[in-house]
């Protein structure tokens, strides 16, 4: 993590946020004294769109139906 004077920062600010975007930290200090931390936001979550398949799919009328004898039998184990 690298540590700058606020005068520094200032002629330097693209410089360091190009660091930041690297996943480097750059710390901004006055008198010695740390103020603030540059450092690289986290992507943003994607949001959850409902409805991007609608009409796309069809479930069956028998979808709850009961299932076969056999298919049942291998589920048990018999």
């Amino acid at each position: 993590m690298e540590t700058i004077n606020i005068y520094d920062a200032k002629t330097r600010l693209s410089q360091l946020v190009d660091k930041a975007a690297a996943g480097e930290d750059v710390v901004v200090s006055r008198n010695g004294k740390p103020l603030v931390r540059i450092t690289r936001l986290e992507a943003p979550r994607r949001r959850i769109r409902f409805g991007v398949l609608k009409g796309r799919l069809t479930i069956p009328a028998d979808f709850d139906a009961s299932l076969p004898e056999d298919v049942l039998k291998s589920f048990e184990g018999r």
